[in-house]
């Protein structure tokens, strides 16, 4: 099937076009028909089976041009590189519309932001947290909105956003369709389905968990941190191949740790991208990388989830994420649009059973690869990899304490009274049981 055999207009088509798309995935031709339906919806796809378009298309097919200067679609996203990347996709898609679209996200001073929103705007992308400042303030009014879409809805709700997308519901118009798409069906995000949403029909493309069959998956057993450094290095040095490459850790700790080692090793070809970097940073390291100024990119889980990285090679998973759906979506970002990717994991002896829990829910194996002759093997661990020295607690018995006897006696109730101010007819009364007088006065 073409996108020429959809229900869409030829400003859509040449757009389309001028990106070399023709084919829609598997994603995009099931949600074509539901999103233009008018009904709500939840789309279930891994990464890299092109969600962004499954639903730009059909909203952009179905806006109509109004005077009204606020947005007609809403789209929330988790991060603040998927606000720019949407962003950008909607221009794309409407190169020949005159559509007005604007992205919005925290760490940047509201008052730079504000101007995008008072110019007006048909398409408005942003983070829960940014959009409600904008809305609480006035700034933004929502009464516009006749698409609301949550994309990565799972991983909203994972980083704690619930409370913020309950806000953005309550402020937007009651008739209006809603669109969610998410990697994984999980127990919390079938709660908020059921409370805000009326019947979405779920449409289900390579749910998390599949694994994509152009990534080609391969298993390193390497004992320590310094050796990882070893074998990373060797790769680059050795393998021109390895043209482009993704480098993912559990941390921000970790991810400085691995920049701090090998870029000196690679002037000016390593990146790096995590939450502690300040925004322009962030922006610089993403741009570089994509535009092949720079070979590697560390980065921690942050940038896995939903963001278009062109042609990677390689991703290393320099450790194994602790929640088997994360190496999914990080061996996702390579073997896209058709093209063979490789995905390469660092695989410890403390790894078995995550390793495991990550086959099962892939059904195939991590196929096993030879450590090569030449990477250097360290015995030298961190300080993070020393198992700390447990030494035994001996409670030494304590002696039974005796209680003396009171050091004073207990005073008598006539002296316990201290400040206490008697009136004369109190004190009478309690002497003599009734009030006594001192005597009529004498009339003269």
């Amino acid at each position: 099937m073409q996108f020429s055999d959809f229900n869409i207009n030829s400003a859509l088509l040449n757009a389309l076009s001028d990106l070399n798309i023709t084919q829609p995935t598997t994603i995009q031709e099931k949600a074509f028909p539901v999103i233009m339906s008018g009904r709500d919806m939840v789309g279930i796809a891994q990464t890299g089976t092109g969600k962004t378009i499954s639903y730009l298309l059909p909203c952009l097919r179905q806006w109509k041009f109004t005077k009204e200067k606020t947005p007609t679609i809403l789209v929330v996203v988790p991060t603040r590189e998927l606000v720019l990347q949407v962003v950008d996709d909607v221009e794309s898609l409407a190169k020949y519309m005159n559509i007005r679209v604007a992205g919005v996200y925290g760490g940047v001073n509201m008052i730079q932001q504000t101007p995008l929103l008072t110019a007006g705007l048909d398409v408005l992308v942003a983070t829960p947290g940014r959009l409600l400042d904008f809305a609480l303030n006035g700034t933004l009014k929502l009464r516009s909105v006749k698409r609301f879409i949550i994309d990565e809805v799972d991983e909203m709700l994972s980083l704690g956003f619930r409370h913020q997308l309950v806000r953005i519901i309550d402020l937007l118009p009651t008739k209006r369709q809603n669109l969610m798409f998410s990697a994984t069906i999980t127990d919390e995000l079938k709660t908020f389905i059921a409370d805000f949403f009326t019947d979405p029909l779920e449409i289900e493309a390579a749910r998390t968990g599949t694994p994509l069959e152009n990534i080609k998956q391969a298993g390193i057993k390497v004992p320590n941190f310094n050796t990882k450094i070893n074998l990373l290095e060797f790769l680059l040095k050795t393998h021109p191949e390895f043209a482009k490459v993704l480098v993912f850790v559990s941390t921000k700790k970790l991810a400085d740790d691995v920049y701090e080692r090998i870029s000196p090793q690679f002037p000016d070809s390593i990146g790096i991208i995590h939450s502690n970097k300040s925004q322009n940073f962030r922006f610089e390291a993403f741009r570089s990388f994509n535009a092949n100024e720079s070979r590697v990119l560390i980065a921690t889980d942050l940038v896995a989830r939903g963001l278009d990285f062109d042609d990677i090679t390689h991703v290393v998973n320099f450790d194994i994420p602790e929640v088997p759906e994360n190496y999914m979506h990080r061996i996702g970002r390579t073997g896209r649009a058709d093209k063979k990717g490789v995905a390469l994991t660092f695989i410890t002896r403390s790894d078995a059973e995550t390793r495991k829990s990550i086959e099962e829910l892939m059904g195939c194996k991590i196929q096993a690869m030879k450590m090569p002759e030449e990477v250097v093997v360290s015995t030298e661990l961190t300080e993070y990899e020393i198992t700390p020295v447990v030494m035994k607690n001996v409670l030494v018995k304590t002696p039974k304490v005796v209680e003396g006897g009171a050091a004073f006696h207990e005073k008598k109730d006539k002296n316990k009274k201290v400040n206490m101010k008697v009136r004369r007819a109190e004190s009478m009364r309690n002497k003599y049981g009734k009030a006594k007088t001192r005597g009529q006065k004498k009339s003269k």
